[in-house]
Parts: C-alpha cells; sequence; structure tokens
C-alpha cells in the first residue's frame, strides 16, 4: 500500500455507522460446503483438515502438502517495514491477542510487510507497551527476533504467514526493487536469509518479492535493471535455492504495453512472459485494487459501474486463474467505504473472487488491507481503539472467509529467537462454524496439545459476538454465562498426547455463531 505519497489522497476516515453484524463462515476447503443442516440440526461430518505442511501450485489452485486445495483468506498487518520496525498496535495490545482475534474473526493467514531496515544489525523495536504484562516476552528483542515470535505464535493458532518485502527501506516505497542505497544484490541477499531463517516452519509459506512495482517498471521489455519479470525470476531462484518449499509470490507492474492501473496491480503481461523459476509449481501471482479512497481509476465513472468491474478484473489479472495459468492471490485490497461507490465496488469484488460455499479452494486467495486503523486512505478491520472490530467491513468479507489450518504446536519463535517453548501442559483451540441455516448453527471446536506433556483435561472459553445460546453441546461439558462460554473436556477426550487432537461440536441459535477471545487451557 501506498500511504502518504499522494497528496490528492483522503487521509481521513470517518467512523462507520453501527449495522447488523455479519458473522464469518468458516468453511472447509477443496471441496464445496455442506449444505445447511437439517431440522433437527444434526452436525454435518467434519472434512478433513487442510493446510498442512509446505503447499505448492497446480494449474490455478494453491494445495497443501497432501494435495487438497487451501484458500488464502487473510488480513495485512504492517508496521515492520516503518520507523517502529514492528507492527502496529503493540503500543495498545499484546500481540497475542491480536493473534487470537485474527483468528476469531475467520482470518487465516497474515502478511507481514517490512523494510531491509529489520535486517540491519541492531535494528530494534520501539513503541511496545509492556505495562500490565502486555508483550512482555517481546521485551530485549531486535526486530528479527520480534517477527520470530509472531511467526510462531501465529503457527500455533493455525494462521499462516506470508512475508513481503515492502520496501528497500523505512523511508518509503521504491518504484523499482533497488535503490541506490538497496542495490539488488542486498534484496536477494536479505530475500535469502529470510528464506533460511524460516526454513522447516511451514507456518512461513512463501515471500511477496516486493510491493507494488511501478513505473519505471516493466514486464517482459527486456531491460534487465527495470524489467521486474526478470527481477522476480532471479530473486525466487535465489530464495528457492536455500528454501525449495516456499511459494513464490509475484506482483504486476503499474503499466504494460501502454496500459496502466494500480500499482502492481497489472499482470497483462503474464500471458506472453510467464515468471519461469528453476523449481516447477511454485508461483503465484499477486493483484493490488482499490477503491476511490484511494485513487480515481477511469473504471469508477464508466456509466456501467459496478457491472464492468469483471471485466476490468479479466484484464489486468482474472485472466490468470480463469486460464488455469496459476493461482491468483490479491494481496491487497481496501477501502474506507465511505462513498456508495466504494461499497459497490467491494460487493462486486468480493462477488468475483468466488464464495467459498461455493467453490471452496479452488478460488482467488486474498488479504485485505488491512487489521491496521491507521492506513489513512483505507483504515481498517479494527477501528481507532485498536480493539473494536468494523463489523460492517468485516462483514463484506464473510462469504469468502475460509478454513483455518492446523496449528503447529510450536511454541518456540523461529531462526533462534524463541524461547525454548511454553509450559509443559498447553493447548489451542481452533473454532469454525460448520453449517448456518439462519435460525440456528452448529459449530466444531478442535483442541490440540501444543505442550511438552499429555493432557489430563482442557478446558475451552470463548464469548459469542451476537445473542446466541448453545442449544446442545456433545463431547464436552458446558456454562454459558451471558455471551461466555466454558467448555470442558469428558473423561473420554481429556486425555490428549503431544502433537494430537480432541474435538467436540455444538448447535446454537439463532444464526451466526461469531467468536472472540477463544483459548484454550490444558492440564
Amino acid at each position: 500500500m501506498f500511504r502518504g505519497v499522494r497528496g490528492a489522497l483522503r487521509t481521513l476516515r470517518r467512523a462507520l455507522c453501527a449495522a447488523v453484524l455479519l458473522v464469518p463462515l468458516v468453511l472447509g476447503l477443496g471441496v464445496p460446503s455442506a449444505q445447511a443442516a437439517d431440522a433437527a440440526g444434526a452436525a454435518p461430518a467434519p472434512a478433513a483438515d487442510a493446510g498442512a505442511g509446505y503447499w505448492h501450485t497446480s494449474g490455478r489452485q494453491i494445495l497443501d502438502a497432501a494435495g487438497q486445495q487451501v484458500r488464502v483468506a487473510g488480513i495485512n498487518w504492517f508496521g515492520f517495514e516503518t520507523a517502529n520496525y514492528v507492527v502496529h498496535g503493540l503500543w495498545s495490545r499484546d500481540y497475542k491477542s491480536m493473534i487470537d482475534q485474527m483468528k476469531s474473526l475467520g482470518y487465516n493467514t497474515i502478511r507481514l510487510p517490512y523494510s531491509d531496515d529489520i535486517l540491519k544489525s541492531g535494528t530494534v523495536p520501539n513503541s511496545i507497551d509492556f505495562s500490565s504484562g502486555k508483550n512482555a516476552d517481546l521485551q530485549g528483542l531486535n526486530s528479527l527476533q520480534v517477527l520470530d515470535k509472531i511467526v510462531s505464535y501465529a503457527g500455533q493458532d493455525g494462521l499462516k504467514v506470508i512475508l513481503d518485502r515492502h520496501r528497500p527501506d523505512a523511508g518509503g516505497q521504491s518504484a523499482l526493487w533497488y535503490t541506490s542505497a538497496v542495490p539488488e544484490s542486498t534484496w536477494i541477499a536479505n530475500l535469502k536469509a529470510l528464506a533460511a531463517r524460516y526454513s522447516g516452519q511451514s507456518t512461513v509459506i512463501g515471500i511477496d518479492l516486493h510491493n507494488e512495482p511501478h513505473d519505471p517498471a516493466c514486464w517482459g521489455c527486456g531491460d534487465t535493471a527495470t524489467d521486474w519479470r526478470l527481477a522476480a525470476q532471479r530473486a525466487g531462484n535465489a530464495v528457492l535455492s536455500v528454501n525449495p518449499d516456499l511459494l513464490i509470490f509475484v506482483e504486476g507492474v503499474q503499466t504494460f504495453n501502454g496500459v496502466s492501473g494500480w500499482w502492481g496491480g497489472n499482470l497483462m503481461g503474464v500471458g506472453q512472459y510467464p515468471v519461469q523459476l528453476d523449481v516447477p509449481n511454485r508461483v503465484v501471482y499477486s493483484a493490488h485494487d482499490y477503491a476511490t479512497s484511494v485513487a480515481q481509476q477511469s473504471w469508477f465513472s464508466d456509466p456501467t459501474f459496478p457491472a464492468n468491474m469483471p471485466g476490468v478484473w479479466d484484464t489486468y489479472w482474472g485472466y490468470i486463474f480463469k486460464q488455469n495459468i496459476a493461482p491468483v492471490w490479491v494481496g491487497e485490497f481496501g477501502t474506507t467505504l465511505q462513498s456508495t461507490v466504494d461499497q459497490k465496488w467491494l460487493a462486486a469484488l468480493v462477488t468475483y473472487l468466488r464464495p467459498t460455499a461455493a467453490d471452496g479452494g479452488d478460488s482467488f486467495s486474498w488479504t485485505f488491507w488491512s487489521w491496521n486503523p491507521n492506513s489513512g486512505d483505507t483504515g481498517g478491520i479494527l477501528k481507532d481503539d485498536w480493539q473494536t472490530v468494523d463489523t460492517v467491513k468485516d462483514g463484506y468479507l464473510a462469504s469468502i472467509k475460509a478454513a483455518g489450518f492446523p496449528g503447529t504446536g510450536d511454541g518456540s519463535g523461529g531462526g533462534g529467537g524463541g524461547d525454548g517453548g511454553g509450559s509443559t501442559a498447553a493447548c489451542a483451540a481452533a473454532y469454525a462454524v460448520s453449517s448456518d441455516w439462519g435460525s440456528g448453527f452448529n459449530a466444531d471446536v478442535k483442541v490440540t496439545n501444543t505442550g511438552t506433556s499429555a493432557l489430563t483435561s482442557w478446558k475451552v472459553t470463548w464469548n459469542f459476538t451476537g445473542a446466541q445460546q448453545i442449544t446442545n453441546l456433545w463431547n464436552a461439558s458446558y456454562t454459558q454465562t451471558g455471551s461466555t462460554v466454558t467448555a470442558v473436556s469428558t473423561a473420554d477426550n481429556g486425555k490428549v498426547p503431544v502433537g494430537s487432537s480432541a474435538s467436540f461440536g455444538f448447535g446454537g441459535a439463532p444464526g451466526g455463531g461469531g467468536v472472540t477471545g477463544v483459548s484454550c487451557t490444558g492440564a
């Protein structure tokens, strides 16, 4: 995202009106979702977990280590690319509570922008609040070690991470992948260093090589100084030389054959000049797309808008997916939602990206911009208090959210930045709505032993975001006080070996079933 560089951009956000909560329906990947449960409220058979291990591509699909389709349905959390040298919001909250909230809202992947500055020795984060025990395990760490912690905890929670080389330095965006101060050699060396740092940690599924190349960057022109496609091949092969399991995310440019679009959003040249890497089945193309709160484009004033938008997206990047060339990931899209045009744009884009209920993982992948409320021309999923969810904005994304992934159970920070793991008895809970028919819903909860010793019992707690009440629950006992529910293991499923899982399910009413604050404690 090119924040703060366009004087004409709208930079002030107005608070959005409260609206009916549109709860994300978290659905299985790889196969169409089950139909609504019958009147008796019977829970459908759960789908096999998807997303384990490293991923690869096959045609337009992203597949996990077992060959199951997966869909990236995530969020951008920026800050490492700024002079704070760390994700924003830690001045307000604990990083684990943020990641837990992302998961509870149905996001399954975090895109983490960074600048090359964080790889300089001695770069330390600032603006982290350590009071009242917040972020306690980040004290004394440098920026890379904090990144390790975030990656580790996201993996525990069953979220994947995409690293995004957003800027060469904290000073601002660059049109090309290099500058006089940060040459291509440094860019590639740092990409390799990060790829090697997270080798063997499949939480990090890939690297977005450079954010929003734009004029004079070209695609297929053959000039090694400006041809982004050739640079992406050089960098992608360098990354794969040290970590061949990673996906290589390649953004577009601004202009191809005289036709311009969003920075990084023009992938028209892929059909003629595809990115070709030494390791097959690793390329995912990435588009960025925005609304009028970022900048005006000609298509917004077309008299047929928004009916014209699918054709626009087909031209710039959608054809890659539709022609089965490669997967497409919309790495950034966002808006303040202040204008009717923007509201229509977002509704049309969500429809274009294909609903999970109909298409499962055979869909466009995406990460919304942004989690942060302090993105001047888009705002965020969180409001300015860094706690309250903008339920209107989040609700637009409900139909394209997708299931989370198996947690790693790895409590240590990667690359030597960890603390050797947590307590011996530990667990993580993954909550998913399996069906919703309006007047009621069914949900499944999976409890995974993330500690170093077998569990003898566990307790899961969450808060409903609406007025939902549990109507029946199986494989656990429970209490509910207001919106807070506590489920406790039974004698049959309380004993969970290290790395193994137990599960329970329930029915509730009315429909929806969105939750926050999912936590698990084990003994």
